[in-house]
């Protein structure tokens, strides 16, 4: 099989105070992160052994930021080296240091990068930027879409290269009229998909059959939005729950959910890049089959 996995251990803690985020500021103790980085050691030692033999991609999803921990460098750089693991990526402020990027292996390493105004200047951010360019590392590169930082994501636009993608994210409990939409999809061609939820009950989704949630003590869900466990990693008893299935959700508003919801078709927009949200091309390719555009419209979802 190939499969995503989307790792989230037991880390809380975060070296930012954003206002929009719960875990601001927060601060693990040593017990916890002795905890976070035992959990983690043993995830990396499972996708090593590779028992199943699948073709494995691995995004890291921590609640706080991960990069600030070794624990977390050491396991992108060793899952980087092993053949059949086709990406491993994490979500990051991007603010510690980059050096580690040169022990791992470019073709399959990728960041996730999201840039937080009013916590790190924008110079130094697009220097890590560069810094992971000079390494040859892929990455997005993300913004909240808030008012007050609609000028900053019009400067981040001009100022990152052409072929970088700049994704914007809709505010929790924002909402956006016509002209609002509009001034964010200019910078996001994609915004439209994260502007408003997805309806998904009933509609099916890669959740489940290709892409799984794994917390830190090895349970298994199809997504990091529903609780049912499917079972265990590491006694292998989520496989037999493999399949396709529809969601049991109302509704899916966060990108890592409805990127596998079939009927929007964004596995063809993010063909190679899913874990790292990085679109397959330029913009003019980004357009989603008119067969789901009809599915789409049937179901009030308007296109991107």
């Amino acid at each position: 099989m190939n499969l995503l996995l989307l790792y989230r251990g037991p880390l809380a803690s975060c070296n930012f105070d954003c206002p929009y985020c719960p875990f601001a500021k927060r601060r693990d103790s040593r017990a916890q992160l002795a905890e976070d980085q035992a959990a983690l050691r043993r995830f990396a030692d499972w996708v090593a052994a590779n028992p199943a033999g699948d073709t494995l991609s691995v995004l890291f999803t921590p609640w706080g930021e991960g990069l600030t921990r070794s624990w977390y460098r050491d396991a992108l750089v060793r899952l980087s080296h092993l053949p059949h693991v086709e990406r491993v990526a994490i979500q990051t402020n991007l603010a510690g240091r980059l050096g580690w990027v040169a022990e791992a292996d470019p073709a399959r390493l990728a960041l996730w990068a999201t840039y937080h105004p009013g916590q790190v200047r924008r110079e130094r951010f697009l220097a890590a930027c560069a810094t992971l360019r000079g390494h040859g590392i892929r990455h997005s590169v993300g913004m909240v879409g808030l008012p007050e930082h609609h000028a900053e994501a019009v400067a981040m636009r001009a100022e990152l290269p052409e072929a970088t993608y700049l994704w914007v994210n809709a505010a929790d409990g924002h909402s956006y009229d016509a002209d609002a939409e509009a001034a964010w999809t200019a910078i996001d061609p994609l915004f439209g998909y994260s502007v408003r939820p997805h309806a998904s009950a009933g509609h099916e989704c890669g959740a489940g059959e290709t892409s799984l949630s794994v917390l830190g003590d090895g349970t298994v869900r199809r997504c990091h939005f529903l609780p049912e466990p499917l079972g265990n990693l590491y006694d292998g008893s989520y496989r037999a729950a493999l399949r396709p299935r529809a969601c049991g959700k109302a509704t899916c508003d966060c990108h890592i959910g409805y990127v596998h919801l079939k009927r929007l078709g964004l596995h063809r927009v993010f063909a190679g890049g899913v874990p790292e949200r990085i679109p397959a091309g330029p913009p003019p390719t980004w357009g989603v089959p008119s067969a789901l555009l009809t599915s789409a419209a049937a179901a009030g979802i308007p296109p991107a």
